[in-house]
């Protein structure tokens, strides 16, 4: 790769030729090191930096709310593989941005926040909307500093891309005083900063490699389990080469879906309760032992199991349940090196074992009651049969956005993903909130596509107004509202003698309407014959759509044997 330097500016704000003022000066070096789109919400002091970002070529999104315009930059963080920006104004401004730098941090996903602060020189002073912004930003972030001299913009700007993109990707904080965004420096004095480099792909040792497939191939009940780390590592060519090879089952986490095709005849997922519980050696895939796997432990897995993991971060290792083989390094890379073992050693797992018929037995009869419940034609429905609707009515290489307790968790069984990083959702930190800012972000990032994101009415109602940043940027997002009258549903009827139920929500409340108000199109559905032809019109044509569904607000998940939140042995 050519190593470029800092520019020698020469246009400024004041028509000079040989300084550059702070503002254009950042604007200009982030745009440098690869950030591209710049979501936020304007204010002091960083009105003009958006105006210059955009004549730098950043494509700014101005949006509602600050948590979305974070949560919106770490999506397209993460489905470009490279930080996208997100500006905030000082103080207030910062305090809602920091949920998207938590989200990001839990998630792994890059990002970098920058926040408007009041002028260095009124610290202590009380100045307006004056915080101590890097110290409560960097317990959430991998990298935190103020901008504490114009001159040394590029050198933090390039330490916050590396920093976040390097090792385990994670969030960076950026500080903009007021004064340092206003100076001007002679161009004479910049300090020159590399152009960041694409991060290294390490990979392991050959003896680790022998021991990993060694595990595998004594296992009787082997399973693979991909994480979206191999998303994030765009590992999915030698993760599907891998699969294929050695004709191990797999199960992917929830954003780890798409990796390997949903459909692929060795997925487990309708089998996951057996499969987590009965397997004896699991390879995982960039994915963590956290509360989604239930933390590697009884009863929901084997109390012996035998770990082989892969992970970029050493830290990671034998987090919850000790590992038998460590592989540190890039998913790829480690995958790669995996391939050339089994094509040298010639091994596959068998295609006729009981570990093979007991999963493929547990998948149909999943299967089955499905079917079953996505057939029901009563009123008012259940969530299976719009899902099915939904399912059957997807765009070609859509992505789908999910959140909501119920909509997200049966969605995720229901809906299908084909190809990597199409899936965002409420992920690690189990985010409410965040599904219409991951839409918009995908929306900008991946521009041709069709973003589909379903929503329960409650997440839906964090951030409904940014439907009217969709609509002033015309983005091709159809936002799906199953709605069951609150937080887990809630009465049909109001009580007018009593107070409304902690979870419950206006059960008259017409959520579509909020697309008419700002001139998008909306749909309204409560019958099942009604569906499928209001989600193929939504999801043609331009623009933002709305469907709003009525489902039982007794609505849930088919019966199953634990809980999600299973206290662990």
């Amino acid at each position: 790769m050519t190593t470029e330097t800092s520019p020698a500016a020469t246009d400024t704000t004041n028509g000079a030729g040989e300084t550059i003022v702070g503002a254009v000066l950042l604007a200009r070096e982030l745009k440098r090191q690869g950030v591209d789109y710049m979501f936020g919400v304007v204010g002091f002091p960083v009105s003009e930096l958006a105006v210059y970002a955009q004549n730098e070529g950043i494509r700014y999104i101005g949006m509602r709310n600050e948590q979305a315009a974070s949560y919106a930059a770490q999506a397209a963080s993460y489905l470009l593989g490279r930080p996208q920006a997100c500006i905030v104004v000082s103080g207030p401004g910062v305090v809602h941005g920091l949920a998207g730098l938590a989200n990001a941090k839990s998630n792994c996903w890059p990002m970098i926040l920058i926040g408007g602060a009041s002028a260095i020189s009124q610290n202590g002073m009380g100045a307006f909307q004056e915080e101590n912004q890097v110290e409560i930003a960097r317990p959430l972030s991998k990298y935190a500093h103020a901008l504490d001299r114009a001159d040394r913009i590029p050198y933090y700007v390039e330490q916050a891309v590396r920093t976040s993109i390097y090792g385990r990707p994670g969030p960076a904080y950026l500080d903009a005083p007021d004064d340092i965004l206003l100076a001007e420096v002679p161009i004479s004095e910049v300090k020159e900063t590399q152009v960041v480099p694409d991060p290294p792909r390490p990979g392991v040792p050959d003896r680790d490699i022998q021991a990993a497939l060694s595990a595998l191939k004594s296992a009787e009940r082997p399973l693979v389990i991909v994480g979206k780390g191999m998303a994030w590592a765009r590992a999915e060519n030698e993760v599907l080469e891998f699969v294929e090879k050695t004709q191990l089952p797999f199960l992917p986490t929830p954003m780890g879906k798409g990796v390997i095709d949903d459909d692929h005849p060795l997925a487990v997922s309708p089998a996951r309760t057996l499969a987590l519980r009965e397997a004896d050696v699991v390879l995982l895939l960039g994915a963590r032992l956290n509360w989604i796997l239930h933390f590697g432990k009884p009863p929901r897995w084997a109390e012996d199991v035998r770990i082989v993991q892969v992970d970029i971060a050493a830290e990671e290792i034998g987090t919850n349940v000790p590992t038998e083989v460590a592989l540190v390094g890039d998913g790829a890379a480690v995958l790669a090196q995996l391939n050339e073992a089994v094509d040298e050693d010639g091994w596959q797992y068998a295609s006729e074992t009981t570990w093979r018929s007991q999963l493929a037995s547990k998948v149909e009869e999943n299967v089955e009651v499905s079917a079953q419940l996505m057939a029901d034609e009563s009123t008012p429905m259940n969530y299976y049969r719009p899902l099915q609707a939904i399912r059957d009515t997807l765009p070609e290489d859509t992505i789908i956005v999910s959140e909501g307790a119920g909509t997200m968790d049966i969605g995720r069984t229901v809906l299908p993903n084909r190809g990597a990083r199409t899936r965002l959702d409420a992920g690690t930190y189990g985010t409410m909130g965040v599904g219409l800012g991951f839409a918009i972000g995908a929306a900008i990032a991946q521009p041709g596509k069709r973003i589909v994101t379903l929503e329960g009415d409650a997440a839906f109602g964090f951030s409904g107004m940014e439907y009217e940043t969709m609509v002033r940027y015309n983005l091709p997002i159809t936002t799906i509202i199953l709605n069951n009258n609150g937080i887990g549903g809630g009465p049909s009827v109001l009580d007018e003698d009593r107070d409304p139920p902690p979870g419950a929500y206006h059960p008259d409340a017409r959520y579509e309407r909020i697309a008419d108000m700002f001139g998008g199109r909306s749909y309204y559905v409560t019958e099942p014959d009604e569906l499928e032809p209001a989600l193929r019109e939504a999801n043609s044509g331009e623009g933002p759509t709305i469907v709003h569904i009525r489902i039982d607000p007794r609505a849930g998940r088919k019966p199953q044997q634990f809980g999600w939140h299973t206290p662990t042995n």
